[in-house]
């Protein structure tokens, strides 16, 4: 245990005193604070151009038709459809209306060219203007209240039918796929993010303790249990901290701006995840890590040199990218119960994504999830060992890329 100890917090402080490490870590953090801060930047600079603006002329819309009644008619439905613009009937030509959108009097005009028919224009067209399609949506309405009337309904007769509500509701009884999806998946990425990241570094840092014979010295002195767990765990704790930092600073400038950020339903799921979730997400994501961080420090002990690295654990990786995109194909149809998933929330390299994603997005029986997690938990325990002996191993290996069984009989003999 003191060996165990006394690696765990070297690594630590290699990890802490490492400027790449520390620099990430701040970017992330300010990332964060600049996004969860956006509604307050937007909003002064709204408020700066609103104030500067007060004393010009206001947004106004233009109708015009040949039929006054019409216009009258156009202009009331419009009123009520476009509140940010003052809408005015208009009796003007053609060219008048024109040259008053390009020097900017008004910024937008309606021409009727009949019941359901109208040019709209604007000096310039941007990719967010919906107008044109509102009004189509209007003009539909105004239609159907004019054929009604004609048939002899009155006009609060047609207004009752026309605003009209229907109410509905909805009740899950299970799991809302909807509410539960985008922190779902920030879970998952984030996942898919550390296990490459820190599944590399962990290589990368045996690979060069092995290039550089420092790793002969250490396995004389230290268990290779003791190391290999205690690179591993302070990868784990490292990661763990930095994306505490990360996640947490999230909170809080969240919590600092959750007025401004008022009903958005992406922002407000994200942090607002139940405590079971939170707690399943834990416990999936740190076994998750483990497992293939023991995988992938066995893997840098055996490669000869640095440049080797990337090959050795593509096999690696490509087993976890197929976890991933098994996940988020699942995610995007819905079907997160399909044999596939099922299957893979039982298989340890795979079930740290796949059993929480079903957690999350559908109702899995407690016993499904215990047996999942016992798995886990096992199959961690068992490569970490596992892991160890080809450490041990491995670290004698030199010259060419040991063969696997060079590799199993060596372990067998450890």
């Amino acid at each position: 245990m003191k060996q165990f100890r006394k690696i765990l917090a070297y690594e630590l402080k290699n990890y802490f005193t490492n400027k790449v490490f520390v620099g990430i870590t701040i970017f992330l953090v300010i990332a964060i604070a600049v996004v969860m801060f956006i509604p307050r930047i937007v909003e002064y600079f709204n408020s700066e151009e609103k104030a500067e603006t007060t004393e010009s002329t206001a947004s106004v819309m233009l109708i015009k038709s040949d039929s006054q009644e019409q216009a009258d008619i156009v202009t009331q439905y419009f009123a009520a459809a476009f509140p940010e613009y003052e809408v005015k009937s208009t009796t003007d030509d053609l060219d008048t209306i024109k040259h008053s959108i390009t020097n900017q009097d008004v910024e937008c005009a309606f021409v009727m060219t009949g019941p359901t028919e109208f040019t709209y224009y604007v000096n310039n067209l941007t990719m967010y203007d919906m107008n044109c399609e509102i009004a189509t949506d209007v003009l539909r309405d105004v239609y159907r209240v004019n054929a009604m009337l004609e048939n002899g309904m009155t006009l609060e007769e047609t207004t009752e039918v026309m605003s009209i509500n229907i109410n509905a509701e909805v009740e899950s009884l299970g799991k809302d796929q909807i509410e539960n999806f985008f922190y779902t998946y920030i879970m998952i990425f984030a996942l898919y993010m550390v296990i490459l990241l820190y599944g590399q570094m962990v290589t990368t840092n045996v690979a060069t303790e092995k290039s550089s014979r420092a790793m002969e010295l250490l396995i004389t002195s230290a268990k290779p249990v003791a190391m290999m767990f205690g690179k591993v765990l302070s990868s784990c704790i490292a990661g763990f901290i930095q994306l505490l930092l990360v996640f947490g600073s999230a909170v809080l400038f969240f919590n600092l701006n959750k007025s401004q950020w008022g009903d958005n339903m992406i922002i407000n799921s994200l942090f607002n995840i139940p405590m079971e979730l939170l707690i399943y997400m834990l416990v999936f994501f740190v076994l998750g890590f483990l497992i293939y961080a023991f995988l992938f420090g066995a893997i840098g002990s055996t490669a000869t040199k640095l440049e080797d690295i990337n090959t050795s654990t593509m096999p690696l990786t490509f087993m976890f990218i197929f976890a991933f995109i098994v996940v988020v194909t699942a995610m995007s149809s819905g079907s997160v119960d399909n044999t596939l998933m099922v299957v893979c929330s039982y298989v340890p390299f795979t079930s740290p994504m796949a059993m929480f994603t079903r957690i999350a997005m559908s109702t899995v029986p407690w016993y499904e999830i215990a047996a999942s997690i016992a798995i886990l938990i096992g199959s961690t325990i068992g490569v970490g060992v596992l892991s160890a002996k080809i450490y041990r191993a491995g670290v004698l290996m030199y010259g060419t890329t040991p063969k696997l069984s060079a590799i199993l009989k060596a372990v067998w003999k450890a």
